[in-house]
């Protein structure tokens, strides 16, 4: 700052020195003018500075009293002036300076914790986009494994109702087979009756012993009776609590595993 001082203050001079010779050439000109085209007996201009004038450099007073004022405003500022609104620039520059690297700071400040910010915000978003990638394979894993269950599901649901369907007609032709044997066996009770009840008319043979148990207890039914061993079909005796006489009666020892008691003949009684 010093430099540039000494060089405005140098180049003031300079233009001044110029302006002082300029003004030097103009009035010799003009004297020479005045000389050539003046007789002799003319007095010479005189030639002077003038304090009236303001930034008037010289003054020329000619013979017939005319002026001729050549100013000069070389605006040269004084070294003081330019000290002191050199340190106020100067000042002003590194006011602005500090504030701009105050404001320079902060906003770094304010950049750092905003990319911080960002940075966490995108790391949670892509350990979030992770976690949804995940769970969309896993849906399409479940999707998948669904479909086949399904697949399953109808296949069993298929074969279930081949099943429910054969076992409809199965159950028709066993009921239609229980209906026939159940018709058969009543025809043949039906049939068996009339000798059932003739045979228990029909008096005992003379010393015939009625068929019991064989290992000779009382039986009380002809559960009893199959019980003991004796598993065929026919007329025994039988001595139930409530009659300790006892009565002959015919034991069905075949169906649905034997020992029933078909029908009883009482003393007195028929049928």
């Amino acid at each position: 700052m010093a430099n540039r001082m000494s060089c405005g203050y140098i180049l003031c001079t300079v233009l001044l020195s110029v302006a002082v010779l300029l003004a030097v050439t103009v009035t010799g000109a003009i004297l020479f003018m005045n000389h050539y085209h003046t007789p002799v007996t003319e007095s010479p201009p005189v030639i002077s500075t003038n304090p009236e004038e303001a930034n008037a450099l010289v003054t020329i007073e000619k013979a017939d009293s005319s002026r001729i004022n050549i100013f000069i405003d070389p605006n040269c500022p004084s070294a003081a002036g330019t000290l002191g609104r050199m340190e106020g620039l100067q000042t002003s520059l590194l006011r602005a300076v500090t504030d701009h690297d105050a404001e320079a700071k902060a906003t770094k400040s304010q950049q750092k914790a905003l990319l911080v910010t960002v940075a966490d915000e995108v790391a949670k978003l892509l350990t979030h986009a992770v976690q949804l990638r995940a769970d969309c394979d896993s849906l399409k894993k479940g999707h998948s494994a669904m479909g086949q269950e399904l697949s399953a599901l109808q296949g069993e649901q298929g074969r279930l109702i081949q099943l429910l369907s054969e076992s409809q007609t199965n159950m028709a032709r066993l009921v239609s087979s229980v209906s026939d044997v159940l018709d058969t066996l009543q025809k043949e009770r039906g049939g068996a009756r009339p000798r059932l009840k003739a045979d228990l008319q029909r008096a005992p043979a003379r010393g015939a012993r009625p068929r019991g148990c064989s290992n000779g207890s009382r039986p009380r039914d002809c559960f009893d009776i199959y019980v003991s061993g004796q598993q065929e079909d026919g007329i025994y005796s039988i001595f139930p609590t409530h009659y300790p006489d006892g009565f002959q009666v015919y034991c069905d020892m075949t169906t649905d595993g034997g020992g029933w008691t078909v029908s009883c003949h009482h003393a007195g009684d028929t049928g």
